[in-house]
């Protein structure tokens, strides 16, 4: 039996969801935003079946995972009990280990 995982995203992570989004509307259009942003979603709901994927990073926080997107995007997150807890949702060159590190 497979046990499903509820995926829950901080506010952080949605906060830097929309300014991607908004980042990729201003460089191109509003449909395009949506269509990257609606990817990463899409890729992060495939968590819910197989959470433990990703490169532990015990070395920024305990429990926390990381795992690319089309190589531009990294999400950050950690498996509970029963739940996948996105944390973070970080667009290129952004440094998030020293935004994750002992937060």
């Amino acid at each position: 039996m497979t046990i499903s995982y509820r995926i829950v995203v901080t506010p952080e992570a949605r906060d830097e969801l929309g300014a991607l989004h908004s980042y990729i509307a201003a460089a191109a259009d509003t449909e395009t935003g949506s269509r990257f942003t609606d990817g990463i979603i899409d890729y992060i709901a495939t968590l819910s079946e197989f959470p433990k994927r990703g490169t532990p990073r015990d070395d920024l926080r305990p429990g926390l995972r990381t795992i690319a997107w089309r190589r531009r995007v990294t999400i950050a997150f950690v498996v509970e009990e029963r739940d996948v807890v996105v944390i973070g949702v970080f667009y290129a060159g952004r440094d998030f280990e020293s935004l994750l590190k002992d937060g």
